[in-house]
C-alpha cells in the first residue's frame, strides 16, 4: 500500500478515515484535522489482504479515529450488525478508536455526483465517494 497523502510538513496533523463498508469493497476517504475537508482515498478489496493494508494506512496517514458509515438499524438490521462487528475488528486490528455515521443514500449521491463530473465508470470510484461523504458528514458535525 503506496499511496499517501502524508508529506514531511503534516507530521504532526493527525487524519480521521472515512469507510463505506461493503462485503466486497470497502471505500476509503480521509481528512486532516486542520482543514477537515475530505477527499476520496481509495477502495480497497474485503478479502484476506484487507486488515494489513488498512493497517499499513493508519499508520502511514497517522489516523486518530476511523469513521464507519452504518444503515439504519430500523432499515436494514442486518448491515447495521454487520457494521457494528467491523467496527469492533476495525479497532481490534489496529488499535484506533472508531464511531457510526449514518450512511443513508450515500452511495446513491456518489454515483449523482460522480455522473455530473461525467465519469464513465462510476462503480469503480463509488465507494470512495460515499466514504468521503460519510466523513464530510460526520466532520461537519464535529468542528
Amino acid at each position: 500500500m503506496k499511496k499517501s497523502i502524508a508529506s514531511p510538513d503534516s507530521a504532526q496533523i493527525s487524519t480521521f478515515l472515512g469507510v463505506d463498508f461493503g462485503k466486497s469493497k470497502i471505500g476509503l476517504a480521509i481528512a486532516d484535522e486542520e482543514t477537515k475537508i475530505a477527499f476520496s482515498f481509495d477502495m480497497l478489496k474485503n478479502d484476506g489482504e484487507f486488515w494489513k493494508n488498512l493497517r499499513e494506512i493508519c499508520e502511514c496517514e497517522k489516523v486518530k479515529k476511523i469513521i464507519i458509515g452504518t444503515p439504519s438499524y430500523k432499515i436494514n438490521q442486518d448491515g447495521a450488525e454487520a457494521v457494528k462487528k467491523f467496527a469492533e475488528r476495525a479497532e481490534k486490528e489496529t488499535g484506533i478508536g472508531t464511531e457510526l455515521e449514518e450512511e443513508m443514500f450515500t452511495t446513491k449521491m456518489a454515483q449523482a455526483g460522480l455522473k455530473e463530473r461525467g465519469v464513465k465508470n462510476v462503480s469503480s470510484m463509488d465507494d470512495s465517494a460515499a466514504a468521503r461523504i460519510i466523513l464530510q458528514s460526520w466532520l461537519d458535525r464535529n468542528p
